[in-house]
């Protein structure tokens, strides 16, 4: 998947109006999630991904490995994208169905491993792909 089809994925199915708001979306999803996964980790599940994409959660992380829970991830998203908490979190859940569906599994699974769901609540990321990801008449 490229860029154009990636962000237009996206843009379509958070109903965004433009490239603008689409991309801030991506970047709020993707860079807190890689501020919180080890770097080599990091790097495995953004490698499937549009390299403009993948940087968000490698070249524009500076400080990979850190330790927060589901409820201060939404928070971050919620900054960077300038959203209320309740569409950060919808946002990221939408992102992270098409991540799931473009990396390989063994990344995702990765990732899921590496994300404590009971004790972090971090399975509330995974809610659209857990559903069997995104159907067009569902939204």
């Amino acid at each position: 998947m490229d860029f154009d089809e990636f962000t237009g994925t996206v843009q379509h199915r958070l109903e965004l109006p433009g490239t603008g708001e689409t991309l801030r979306s991506i970047r709020a999803t993707l860079l807190p999630l890689g501020q919180r996964l080890p770097m080599d980790h990091a790097e495995d599940l953004a490698a499937s991904l549009p390299i403009e994409i993948k940087w968000y959660m490698t070249g524009a992380v500076y400080d990979h490995g850190q330790r927060f829970d589901w409820s201060e991830y939404v928070g971050r998203v919620s900054e960077i994208e300038g959203s209320d908490r309740s569409d950060a979190a919808y946002h990221a859940r939408v992102v992270m169905d098409l991540v799931a569906s473009v990396v390989p599994e063994s990344d995702f699974q990765q990732l899921r491993d590496e994300l404590p769901q009971r004790k972090e609540n971090w399975g509330n990321l995974f809610e659209v792909v857990d559903a069997g990801g995104w159907q067009e008449h569902g939204g």
